[in-house]
C-alpha cells in the first residue's frame, strides 16, 4: 500500500455475520433473505471483507459460491468472534439489570424484604443480590465497590468520606425490653396504664444487659445514647444476631435493647414488655449510602426512587 492509497475499512461484526451466513447458505441471495438485507448490501460487505483480508473467500461457480480453501479457517474464527459478541451483549444486559444491595442486619431482615418485592414489581427482570452484615462491614463493602448501594442503621463512618455519599433515609427507635414477669424486674415498677416497666438509669445499670456486637449500628446507638450514661452498667453479653438476643430475653436470660422492628410481634402479643428509662432517648437515623464512582444503572435509579418515596 503506497502512502497515497486510502486505508481499507476495518473489519466489522456485520461483515463477519454476512460472511458466516453466505458460508452456511451457499449464496448471497440466501444470505440476504436470512439476514433481511438487500443482496447488493450482502455482496458489497463480502467484497469489502475479502479486500480487507486480501484473499478470496469464495469461488464463483454459476450462481453458487463455493468456499475457497482459506474460508474454513476464517469461518471458524468469525463464528468464535460472533459468539463472543453475543456473550458480551448478554453480559451487558445482565449487568444493566443487576443491583447489589447491602444492608445492616436489622434493615436487611425486617425493612428490606418489602422494598425488594416492590423493586421486582417495578422491574420483574431485575437481578438482585443482597448482602447483610453489621454496619461497619457493609460500609467496607460500599468502599470496595462490591455493593452498589447500602442501607445501614449506624452513622456511616467511611475511611474516605469524600468518596462516599450518605443520605438520611428513615428514623427508627431502639426499645429496651424484658420478658413479661421477668425475674430481673420488680412488679412495683410496672406501669399498668402504659403497659411498661419504668426504671431509672441506676436501676437499669444493675440489670444484666444483652446487646449487639461492636460494629453494629444498634450497638453504636446503645454506646452513644445509653451506656455512656451508665459507666458501671452490667453488660452480660454481646451477641451478633438480633433474633438471638430476642430469644434470650424471652428465656429471661437478661434485658435486651433492639429496634422496634425486631420485637413488634412480641410486644403486640404481650410476651415481651417495654422498659422505659427516665431521660433516655434511643431514636436514630437509618442511612442510604453509595460510592460516588458507582455506575447508576436503570435498576439502581428505580430502587433509589422507591427509597425516596418510601414513608414507612
Amino acid at each position: 500500500m503506497t502512502p497515497d492509497t486510502p486505508p481499507l475499512p476495518k473489519l466489522t461484526l456485520k461483515q463477519l455475520a454476512i460472511f458466516v451466513s453466505i458460508y452456511q447458505t451457499g449464496s448471497t441471495s440466501a444470505a440476504s433473505e436470512s439476514l433481511h438485507l438487500s443482496q447488493s448490501a450482502v455482496s458489497s460487505a463480502l467484497g469489502t471483507l475479502e479486500a480487507r483480508l486480501q484473499m478470496p473467500l469464495f469461488e464463483r461457480v454459476g450462481r453458487r459460491l463455493l468456499p475457497h480453501h482459506n474460508a474454513h479457517a476464517i469461518y471458524v474464527q468469525a463464528q468464535t468472534l460472533l459468539e463472543q459478541a453475543v456473550s458480551l451483549e448478554q453480559y451487558h444486559e445482565h449487568q444493566a439489570a443487576q443491583i447489589r444491595i447491602g444492608a445492616s442486619t436489622t434493615i436487611g431482615n425486617y425493612a428490606l424484604p418489602p422494598l425488594i418485592a416492590q423493586l421486582y414489581g417495578a422491574l420483574p427482570e431485575a437481578h438482585i443480590d443482597v448482602t447483610i452484615a453489621n454496619t461497619q462491614e457493609i460500609i467496607r463493602e460500599v468502599e470496595q465497590l462490591t455493593v452498589d448501594m447500602a442501607l445501614v442503621e449506624g452513622t456511616p463512618r467511611p475511611s474516605d468520606a469524600k468518596q462516599i455519599v450518605q443520605r438520611a433515609w428513615r428514623t427508627d427507635t431502639l426499645i429496651i425490653f424484658a420478658k413479661v414477669g421477668s425475674q430481673w424486674l420488680d412488679a412495683s415498677d410496672y406501669d399498668a396504664d402504659e403497659q411498661c416497666y419504668r426504671l431509672s438509669l441506676q436501676q437499669l445499670a444493675r440489670l444484666p444487659l444483652l446487646v449487639r456486637e461492636v460494629g453494629s449500628g444498634t450497638r453504636q446507638v446503645i454506646d452513644a445514647q445509653l451506656l455512656q450514661h451508665m459507666p458501671d452498667a452490667r453488660v452480660m453479653m454481646a451477641v451478633q444476631q438480633s433474633e438471638a438476643i430476642k430469644h434470650m430475653v424471652c428465656a429471661d436470660v437478661g434485658i435486651g435493647c433492639l429496634s422496634q422492628h425486631v420485637i413488634q410481634p412480641e410486644l403486640r402479643s404481650g410476651s415481651l414488655v417495654p422498659v422505659k428509662v427516665t431521660g433516655i432517648n434511643l431514636a436514630r437515623t437509618w442511612w442510604l449510602v453509595w460510592h460516588k464512582a458507582r455506575h447508576k444503572s436503570t435498576v439502581w435509579q428505580t430502587f433509589m426512587t422507591l427509597l425516596n418515596t418510601d414513608k414507612a
